[in-house]
Order: structure tokens, then C-alpha cells, then sequence
């Protein structure tokens, strides 16, 4: 395996949980996939899991070395949990295929919150 990029982020959980309070849907929607919206709604504080997705992909696009670019969209970067918790990222549409294009096959994902704060840190890697 080689390590092709490292992204971490940060992000106030207020900030995140003021966007969804102003923007309701059109924000959400636009960020966050459909899997995303309803695990975080399910969850007792839904804004530390809105806030660590947040953080997540920002993280994934600061791997990828781009940022926010043509072509790369924020749900299509989705943050799944699989049974034992640990976060899994799975690419879809334009972003799958800038991903595969650049020889990406794994990433890494850790995502951390509290009471203020969520952190997430993404390793590219591929094979």
C-alpha cells in the first residue's frame, strides 16, 4: 500500500448545526447523502455526527490535494459506519471516477467529536 495523500479538518459543531437551522434541506441535501441524513437524524446529538461527516469530507478533499473542484461533490463523498462503528468512506458519481483516475483504492478515515469540536483525518492510499 502507498500513502498517496493526508487530510485532517476541524470544524465548531455550532457552525454546522447553524447551517442546518438556517438552510434546513437545501443543505443537507446538498452536503450530506441520503444514508448520511438519516444515521445522523437517528442519533440522540445529530449535530456532533452532521459536524464529524462534515469534517470527514473535508479531510477526503484535502487527501485528494484538490480541494472543492469541478467535478467533486459533497455528497458524493459518504461517510458509512460499519457495525463495530468505524467510519468507512464510499465514493460515488463524478468523485468515484476522479478518485479511480488518479490510482485511488483505499481511504482511511478516523472522526472524532465532543462537545464543541469534530476532527476526521483521511489517508489516500492505493495498492
Amino acid at each position: 500500500m502507498r500513502i498517496l495523500g493526508l487530510g485532517t479538518d476541524i470544524v465548531e459543531i455550532s457552525r454546522v448545526t447553524d447551517m442546518i437551522e438556517r438552510h434546513a434541506e437545501s443543505f443537507t441535501e446538498r452536503i450530506y447523502s441520503s444514508y448520511e441524513i438519516d444515521y445522523c437524524s437517528s442519533k440522540k446529538n445529530a449535530s456532533q455526527h452532521y459536524a464529524g461527516r462534515w469534517a470527514a469530507k473535508e479531510a477526503v478533499m484535502k487527501a485528494f490535494g484538490t480541494g472543492f473542484i469541478k467535478g467533486i461533490h459533497w455528497n458524493e463523498i459518504e461517510v458509512i459506519s460499519q457495525q463495530s462503528g468505524q467510519p468507512e468512506v464510499r465514493l460515488s458519481g463524478e468523485t468515484s471516477t476522479f478518485a479511480r483516475q488518479r490510482g485511488i483504492d483505499q481511504i482511511l478515515l478516523s472522526i472524532s467529536h465532543g462537545k464543541e469540536y469534530a476532527t476526521a483525518t483521511a489517508i489516500v492510499c492505493s495498492e
